[in-house]
């Protein structure tokens, strides 16, 4: 296949899909000014009134760490549950883990706890039918969101990226792990992912819930509410936190990106699998480079299971690298976390990736926490996954531009990765 046809065809299939893509509602175009530091406490009322609920305080985060830590206290919780479970997720796959998730809600169902999943359903389409019949001769309500047989292409564009769940209405677990065994072990081997996910008990898991039930009420039509969805919550740490939810309609994700890299003043670490900013965003990091922040970036390697992404997102490297941006690519398997600290104050963890798929067109959710402690629990990890890593340096990326048809395809792709 000749060069232009390639160009060609490539060109095709991206106008294609971006016919499909959902109309996008307002968003930033400009650049955010660098006002003050994620430090301060204009930030944290920017922030909180700009990106939705308030922070509100009270709250205990438990980090979690692969999955040998992820899935027992997930599965804890749900054995647990006494009046509801909730579970929103973009990809649950048939194999150990699954079976063990669909046995414990399966159980629960039966003995008379509302067990309500958002299951989106190109995520999920390797469930397993077995899994799925199971939950549902037990009880448990499902709703496969925004099916593929849907005849409107745009909604069909719209996934659920979502890790949500929520046991009660008094704990809630975000993050970037979905159910499948690629996140089981201890990202050990090839096979099993590096992720952290987290526990949250206190005032915000209300927020958590208000999240997951938007979409329960955007699919089904019903709304979940009273105790036994939105008990009263008593405080259980002394985190400020506040749940932000991004969506194509709603695009709380790219402004929360924005403040958060034009408060960054002294560092900012992005942790991120899928690591594909658009021009604004890419600016706004050289900008905080510039004003002296340090700026460290850890993104799989050759190790990821969209190679598309990763050759897109390093034809901009050299830009970022030139401004003295750190980039680093973890070596021993796919990382899939999604991590974002400033400042050593702010912190953003949850579902979001650093491209446009997540920023406009999936439903997301993302947890922002304002505390140095956490923060820090966070930079330990960073650190950890960054002497896994191995820095690029300019000469391997300054010369790189599109010649071949898969760096053609990256480029012209890069709005709907």
């Amino acid at each position: 296949m000749n060069g232009v046809l390639c160009r060609s065809l490539s060109l095709a299939v991206v106008l294609f899909l971006s016919s499909c893509a959902i109309k996008m509602g307002k968003q930033p175009r400009n650049e955010v000014q660098s006002l003050y530091s994620a430090r301060s406490t204009e930030f944290r009322q920017a922030a909180g009134n700009l990106l939705g609920p308030d922070f509100i305080g009270g709250n205990s985060i438990s980090t979690l760490v692969n999955g040998d830590e992820i899935f027992p206290a997930m599965l804890s919780a749900i054995r647990s549950a006494k009046r509801s479970i909730n579970l929103e997720t973009y990809i649950f796959w048939d194999g150990a883990i699954a079976k063990q998730f669909t046995a414990a809600l399966s159980e629960r169902a039966r003995a008379g706890v509302a067990v309500n999943l958002i299951l989106d359903a190109q995520g999920t389409a390797k469930m397993g039918m077995e899994n799925s019949a199971q939950l549902k001769s037990a009880g448990a309500q499902i709703v496969k969101y925004h099916s593929v047989l849907w005849p409107d292409p745009r909604r069909y564009n719209n996934r659920s990226h979502r890790k949500l769940l929520i046991v009660d209405g008094t704990v809630a677990f975000i993050g970037g792990a979905g159910i499948a065994d690629l996140w089981a072990g201890n990202a050990d081997s090839t096979k099993h992912w590096r992720d952290n996910h987290y526990k949250v008990t206190g005032p915000v898991v209300a927020q958590l819930q208000a999240s997951f039930v938007s979409n329960w009420l955007k699919t089904r039509g019903d709304v979940l509410h009273g105790p036994k969805y939105f008990p009263p919550l008593e405080d259980s740490g002394s985190l400020q936190a506040q749940t932000i939810r991004s969506g194509a309609h709603y695009e709380n994700l790219d402004l929360m990106y924005l403040l958060a890299i034009a408060a960054a003043k002294k560092s900012l670490r992005i942790e991120n699998a899928y690591f594909l900013p658009d021009d604004l965003v890419r600016k706004e990091l050289v900008n905080a480079a510039k004003r002296g922040a340090k700026v460290e970036i850890i993104v799989p390697g050759n190790k990821i299971d969209q190679k598309l992404v990763r050759s897109a997102s390093r034809r901009h490297w050299p830009e970022l690298i030139s401004a003295g941006i750190k980039i680093y690519e973890y070596q021993p398997t796919m990382v899939h976390v999604k991590l974002l600290i400033v400042d050593d104050k702010f912190v953003s963890v949850g579902s979001g990736n650093f491209d446009n798929r997540s920023i406009r067109l999936n439903d997301e959710a993302n947890l922002d926490v304002l505390d140095s402690d956490f923060a820090a629990q966070q930079v330990h990890l960073f650190e950890l996954d960054k002497r896994q890593s191995r820095e690029i340096p300019l000469n391997e990326v300054g010369g790189l531009h599109v010649e071949n048809p898969f760096e053609q395809a990256a480029a012209l792709f890069s709005p709907q990765l």
